[in-house]
């Protein structure tokens, strides 16, 4: 089956469905999209944050993350 054949297939299927379907479909072919990139792309960025920073991040994290403040809603 060629790459034409199948577009139009699947909008000879589309054209049947109702539209909330439709979406639904739609939906799920973006989620078939790859996103983002590869890990092993960011690896030239290890080491770049400096030791200090790491260790006030982690902090930051460990303190903001552990606390919830019932008042702010």
């Amino acid at each position: 089956m060629t790459t034409t054949s199948i577009k139009d297939n699947l909008i000879a299927h589309l054209d049947k469905l109702p539209y909330d379907l439709q979406l639904r479909v739609l939906d799920f072919a973006k989620a078939l999209i790859p996103r983002g990139v590869e890990g092993r792309s960011l690896l030239r960025f290890e080491g770049t944050i400096p030791a200090d920073d790491l260790q006030l991040m982690s902090e930051a994290i460990e303190e903001g993350c552990e606390k919830v403040d019932i008042s702010e809603w």
